[in-house]
């Protein structure tokens, strides 16, 4: 396995806790600047807003710059923004502070999942973009206990220093351990694309189709997942101390699906995605039915997490195939339209509640939302296999081959 692997799965792990460390801060973090929860609420929400801008307004300011100077510049801004969150002395800096760290982080995996894929034999493209999103379905396990840790024993900015730090570890290990790459992904000198190259991968279909499947199957997920403290204390029975425990379990959850959808994607990207997806919708109706039995629900958000996350590889590496000859924004859009998902589940859950239908009816919104993915996915596989079948099938298509191949959620995430 090639080390630079390892360093973009670091950056992505410094970068995913940025992203979640905020939700155990919370409490201090309002307390500290005098705010409501409501006020440091849009710690996460701005986050997750500055994300789309990111991923699609700096992956294509910087697409005709080479790729490891551009990943080593944004966690420069990781880095920065983290920083300028740790001596914070107001609210409104430490917004610039979440926002200034949140644009590099969809460009990063974007750009990243396309670094990734020329480090290894195209066969192996999705399974070395499920090494890198790694490092941020690890921090979805840790984000929440390091953080609280952390700000409970040294204070908050504490944990905001030392995620500043693993910035600076990952910047050092892409700096040394992952080559220049050229256009096709072999290790070389750079070439300069053009924006309007990139922009040219819109023109495909498929590339929208994937797009619209990333959006609506994170967007099922998130909608469970976003309520589930009030599903798991509400409907299940747990103790609230429980509920973060309960959390990891999901992270382990995430790591595991994460592993094994880039494994199974590198044989066959559009059957692994329509078993994942198709088994997701299966879990989701399952936890909103048996939610008030304590032992299903572990078992039920365990498997969430993993089918749920499992889809990532493949849905990164399928925008990144059908946009083979300018994949680096379509692959950074791929990341805006997990975060979009989350965006439509949240929303979407929250009016049921709001309606009066209780904390099962985001479960059961969830279901229907990953339903109307699992359609569009069908959709596409037989497309796909009708206009190039060849290609639908063949994994190598990720690479810039001869014409008839994010992050990608990336997400969220």
């Amino acid at each position: 396995m090639p080390l630079g692997l390892i360093a973009l799965a670091i950056g992505g792990f410094g970068i995913g806790l940025t992203e979640f460390v905020i939700m155990g801060l919370l409490p201090e973090v309002a307390a500290d600047f005098g705010v409501s929860e409501a006020a440091a609420g849009w710690f996460i929400s701005g986050y997750a807003l500055a994300v789309v801008v990111g991923a699609l307004g700096l992956t294509a300011a910087t697409t005709r710059l080479p790729r490891k100077p551009v990943l080593m510049g944004l966690l420069v801004l990781f880095i920065a923004g983290n920083a300028v969150s740790a001596m914070a002395p107001s609210y409104e800096l430490m917004m610039s502070g979440r926002i200034i760290a949140a644009l590099c982080h969809g460009a990063f995996f974007g750009i990243g999942s396309v670094v990734a894929a020329g480090l290894v034999a195209p066969e192996k493209a999705a399974g070395a973009i499920a090494i890198m999103f790694t490092g941020l379905t690890a921090a979805n396990v840790l984000g929440v206990p390091f953080g609280t840790f952390i700000g409970q024993q040294y204070g908050w900015r504490a944990t905001f220093w030392a995620i500043s730090v693993i910035g600076v570890i990952a910047l050092v290990g892409i700096a040394t351990l992952v080559p220049r790459l050229d256009r096709t992904g072999a290790a070389g000198a750079a070439a300069a694309p053009s924006l309007r190259r990139e922009l040219s991968a819109f023109r495909s279909g498929q590339v929208w189709l994937s797009l619209a499947v990333t959006v609506l199957g994170f967007g099922g997920m998130f909608g469970a997942f976003t309520y589930i403290a009030y599903t798991l204390t509400e409907v299940s029975g747990f103790d609230t101390a429980t509920v973060p425990w309960l959390l990891v379990l999901f992270g382990a959850g995430l790591v595991a699906g994460n592993w094994a959808g880039g494994r199974l994607a590198d044989r066959s990207i559009d059957g692994t995605l329509l078993a994942f997806i198709g088994a997701l919708v299966v879990v989701l109706a399952l936890f909103a039915w048996l939610a008030f039995s304590p032992v299903a629900t572990i078992v039920l958000l365990v498997l969430m997490g993993a089918f749920g996350f499992g889809t990532v590889p493949g849905l990164q590496s399928r925008v990144m195939r059908y946009a083979a000859e300018a994949p680096t924004l379509a692959s950074g859009a791929n990341i805006a339209a997990f975060n979009l998902g989350n965006a439509l589940g949240a929303w979407a859950g929250g009016l049921t509640i709001a309606a009066g239908l209780g904390f099962t009816s985001p479960i059961w919104v969830g279901a229907a939302i990953t339903v109307a993915a699992l359609v569009v996915m069908a959709i596409a596989a037989a497309t796909a296999r009708r206009t190039a079948p060849l290609a639908a099938e063949q994994p190598d298509a990720t690479a810039p081959a001869a014409p008839p191949t994010a992050p990608a959620p990336a997400a969220a995430h």
